[in-house]
C-alpha cells in the first residue's frame, strides 16, 4: 500500500492544465526513485523485524529450559504458543511439555543468524512496493495528454487498493469487499494529507 500512496502523492501533484511532458517526465522518475527508496527502506526494516521475532523466541525457549519454576515456565509456554492452544492445554500438560523441553539434547543456537528466507523476504518487500509504481505509471507513457492519463492512473490505483484490501480482508477473516472499500477510503485520505503537507 505504501507504494501506492507514494505514487498517487506524484501523480496528484501534477496540474492538469499546466503540465507538460517534462513535467511528467520529472514525476516519474520522482515517483520511480522515491518508491525505490522506500522499497530497500521497507525490506531493510522486515528483515530486522522478522530478526528480532526469531532472536526473542529463542531468548524464551532459553529460558524456559533453565527455569525450575513450574508457574513461570506455564507463564513462557503461554507466551511461545499462540493463545487458543495455550488456552487449550492443562497445568499438567504445560508441565509435561516443560519438562520434555528441558530434557532434550537438542539445544537452539545461541546466536539467532539471519536465514536465506528473511533476506528474500526483504528483496521482496522491496520489490513490491517499487513495483507497484508500474501501473500507474503506464498511462502517463502511452498517452500524451495529462488528463486522460491521470483519470486512468487515478482508475488503476484506486482498482488496485481494493484489490489490496480484499486480499488483506481474506487473509484476516473480514469482509473482503468492506476491508477493500475502506483501503480505497483510506489510500485517498493519505494522499489528500501528504499532498497537502507537501509530501
Amino acid at each position: 500500500m505504501l507504494g501506492l500512496i507514494m505514487a498517487l502523492t506524484f501523480t496528484g501533484s501534477l496540474s492538469v492544465a499546466d503540465a507538460g511532458r517534462n513535467d511528467v517526465r520529472a514525476m516519474l522518475i520522482g515517483a520511480l526513485g522515491c518508491n525505490l527508496a522506500w522499497g530497500i527502506i521497507d525490506g531493510i526494516i522486515y528483515v530486522m523485524i522478522t530478526h528480532a521475532a526469531r532472536s526473542s523466541e529463542r531468548k524464551q525457549l532459553h529460558m524456559l529450559r533453565r527455569t525450575t519454576d513450574a508457574a513461570h515456565a506455564r507463564s513462557l509456554l503461554a507466551e511461545l504458543l499462540p493463545g487458543d492452544v495455550a488456552a487449550a492445554l492443562t497445568a499438567d500438560e504445560l508441565d509435561t511439555i516443560h519438562r520434555r523441553l528441558a530434557g532434550s539434547t537438542g539445544r537452539p543456537p545461541e546466536v539467532t543468524r539471519l536465514a536465506m528466507s528473511d533476506l528474500l523476504g526483504g528483496l521482496a518487500v522491496c520489490l513490491l512496493v517499487f513495483l507497484s509504481t508500474f501501473p500507474i505509471a503506464i498511462p502517463f507513457l502511452l498517452m500524451d495528454s495529462v488528463a486522460p492519463a491521470m483519470r486512468t492512473s487515478n482508475i488503476i490505483a484506486i482498482t488496485m487498493l481494493f484489490v489490496a484490501g480484499v486480499a488483506y480482508g481474506r487473509a484476516t477473516g473480514l469482509r473482503p469487499w468492506l476491508v477493500g472499500l475502506s483501503m480505497v477510503l483510506l489510500g485517498c485520505v493519505l494522499v489528500a494529507i501528504t499532498i497537502a503537507l507537501g509530501g
